[in-house]
């Protein structure tokens, strides 16, 4: 089975949250709602040390975030109505409209946070990968906007070969919880996933 993800270049980052703003057009989602969102996570501070001099170890990077199609996802397992499935042909997590009942269960078990109500069709919604642009052969929408080229999509084992297997970093879980299709490569001072010495905006 072909295995569809995303790579993350936390270095180039610089947080524009463009991808998202694109995102968010391309869905015409309602105040409130993005399918994608770039989590901000910084920390550290200033020693001075006993002959005055001082020193750093301040830190701050983005992590730009929507669905990662996960091999174990936690919303497929915790659905009621079988709406949340994981497509057979290419391994994307899709909801099934016809079958939520907008019960937000999903949203609850996922620890990314993918999922998100729709408040007037009373169903649950989530990045679908821009499902309707890879039909006609496109990529999704987060990756073409991204001005400093820091996102990809494509199968996974590919993006694993050419990037590497890291999949966590805080602010983020630990991808054993779902086994997310995601790599990243991070910055030098990024803190792996379980830190608490930052804050997330």
């Amino acid at each position: 089975m072909t295995q569809l993800g995303f790579f993350v270049d936390v270095s180039k980052c610089s947080g524009c949250k463009t991808c998202a703003v694109a995102c968010k057009d391309a869905h015409n989602l309602p105040v409130g709602m993005n399918f994608r969102k770039v989590h901000e996570y910084a920390g550290g501070n200033w020693k001075q040390a006993a002959d005055g001099s001082w020193t750093q170890d301040v830190f701050g990077y983005y992590v730009s975030l929507g669905c990662n199609h996960c091999s174990d996802p936690a919303c497929v397992k915790v659905c009621p109505t079988k709406a949340h499935h994981k497509r057979a042909e290419d391994g994307l997590v899709v909801i099934d409209a016809t079958k939520c009942i907008g019960c937000g269960l999903c949203a609850q078990a996922c620890p990314y946070h993918a999922p998100v109500l729709d408040e007037t069709a009373h169903k649950m919604r989530k990045c679908d990968a821009c499902f309707d642009r890879l039909q006609r052969g496109l990529q999704p929408i987060c990756v073409e906007s991204c001005p400093n080229r820091a996102i990809e999509f494509g199968e996974i084992e590919e993006l694993r070969k050419n990037y590497g297997k890291l999949a966590e970093v805080a602010p983020l879980p630990s991808a054993s919880k779902t086994q997310p299709n995601l790599v990243l490569v991070v910055p030098a001072q990024a803190r792996p996933a379980g830190d608490t010495s930052g804050t997330e905006y």
